[in-house]
């Protein structure tokens, strides 16, 4: 592994562990700011080791990126999003 991919690793290991610290940042509240989430990361692992011929599924590369299985940090760290993050939400897609 070349030094530019370690530190590129480096850096996505790094952003899930700040993830992972911050569960009080809701996937609905880096939609709105950021236009990606957790869910976002997920599907990106799974479509790279894709187009490297590595298959992954979706609920294992969540499990990665989320650090346990979905449902489990779903019920835990996810409240409903409130009335404002949904109407945020809906102001930003309907553009």
């Amino acid at each position: 592994m070349d030094k530019q991919t370690e530190i590129e690793a480096a850096v996505f290991r790094r952003l899930l562990k700040h993830l992972d610290e911050n569960k009080s940042v809701q996937n609905i509240d880096l939609m709105n700011l950021a236009d990606f989430c957790r869910n976002c990361l997920s599907k990106w692992y799974v479509s790279e080791a894709q187009t490297r011929g590595v298959e992954i599924e979706y609920e294992a590369a969540r499990e990665y990126v989320y650090g346990e299985p979905y449902a489990d940090w779903k019920k835990k760290y996810q409240p409903a999003a409130t009335p404002e993050q949904l109407a945020a939400f809906a102001a930003k897609n309907d553009k």
